[in-house]
């Protein structure tokens, strides 16, 4: 099982008046390493969108909160690819503090995606493409 992990570090922005990352903030965190995931293998969201007429919708997420970030903290966002089908990606993420013995995790996600025609907004079969690189991880 392979993962893909993306460095985030907390801005201002992302907190509350407690120096606290908001609770939303943590689905930014995980959809940015999903987009550098597809990324990492050449998969930009656009070109799928201009070339095979499809985008990426989330279809669920379960999310469970143990410890908060904080403003300032260097993370990161680890991804892996538990299953997939026809037309949809779960993935498994954990936002974790390295700097931390034993290694932190602050939050962890169960997230599925779906592949989404555009023009008829229907689930329908992600790229042969994505899938060939998906046989490799799970």
């Amino acid at each position: 099982m392979n993962h893909f992990q993306w460095p985030i570090r907390v801005y201002y922005e992302d907190t509350d008046a407690g120096g606290v990352v908001y609770h939303a903030n943590y689905l930014r965190y995980f959809e940015r390493a999903r987009s550098e995931w597809l990324r990492q293998y050449g998969f930009e969201q656009d070109q799928l969108r201009d070339q095979h007429n499809i985008v990426f919708a989330v279809k669920s997420i379960n999310i469970e909160y143990q410890s908060p970030a904080l403003f300032n903290q260097a993370l990161i966002v680890d991804t892996i690819i538990s299953s997939y089908r026809g037309a949809s990606i779960t993935f498994k993420q954990s936002i974790i503090n390295p700097d931390t013995e034993p290694t932190q995790v602050l939050c962890q996600a169960q997230i599925v995606i779906v592949c989404i025609d555009i023009d008829a907004f229907r689930p329908c079969s992600l790229p042969d493409s994505i899938k060939t690189e998906l046989k490799k991880y799970v």
